[in-house]
């Protein structure tokens, strides 16, 4: 059964937006169209104008969760299409009134929290390779998530001791591991944590059962066991 295409026209429509912003949007990366014609007309998969019109975390969720159809306009099967998103990405959000100083360390935190996921499932992913990278600048929102290992098969490699997935979380967000390479742009999660901490940005990261929230005006760090059992790693970063 084919996908069902619509127009630029149609998807704008759809959306609720001009087709200057659909243009705009698939030029930075955020709503990739499908060009025909010699790439002048562009086309949109119906399920994905669905998905992006819905709750990022939510889609992300179920995912992780049960696998559920992955939508081209999210996925980055590798490091390197992550990293040309995530440039897009930060040209977008720099451009945004507001965010002269912010921009950067947005940018940061979403690619320590993508590279890491790649640096450790590499040549190990169970079964889907590459991550979810989806945002609504507009709102505030950036989710990543990944099917991976996950923290506590990740960090048992090089500490077989680690008893839980919230001590593994403990551990990846605050201690340097020796036996592992330093992540590219710093030291990964330890690196989340101290960004989100003095800046403007709340974080919500789970892997396993364990649950991290730096939320709110009185930051704190801690974590704790959730209600459910996280497959890989999925984390959602909000700004104003």
């Amino acid at each position: 059964m084919e996908e069902k295409l619509l127009t630029i026209a149609q998807a704008a429509e759809l959306l609720g937006v001009s087709l200057d912003t659909l243009r705009r949007w698939d030029k930075s990366g955020k709503l990739v169209a499908i060009k025909k014609g010699g790439g002048t007309h562009r086309f949109y998969r119906e399920k994905d104008l669905e998905i992006f019109a819905s709750d990022l975390m939510k889609f992300a969720s179920k995912w992780v969760q049960d696998g559920i159809e992955f939508p081209g306009t999210f996925h980055c099967p590798t490091s390197s299409i992550f990293n040309a998103r995530l440039s897009k990405m930060e040209y977008v959000l720099m451009q945004k009134a507001g965010f002269e100083k912010l921009f950067s360390l947005i940018t940061l935190v979403t690619g320590e929290i993508g590279d890491n996921s790649f640096a450790h499932n590499l040549g190990k992913w169970p079964d889907t390779p590459g991550i979810f990278f989806g945002y609504n600048l507009d709102k505030g929102i950036i989710v990543l998530a990944d099917r991976g290992l996950g923290i506590l098969e990740t960090l048992r490699q090089v500490r077989p001791e680690l008893p839980s997935h919230v001590a593994a979380m403990d551990v990846a967000f605050t201690e340097f591991i020796s036996g592992r390479a330093p992540e590219k742009r710093g030291n990964g999660l330890k690196t989340v944590r101290e960004v989100v901490m003095e800046q403007p940005i709340d974080l919500f990261f789970t892997s396993g059962d364990a649950e991290v929230r730096i939320q709110g005006p009185n930051k704190v760090f801690r974590v704790t066991r959730g209600q459910r059992i996280i497959r890989g790693c999925l984390a959602k970063i909000e700004f104003k």
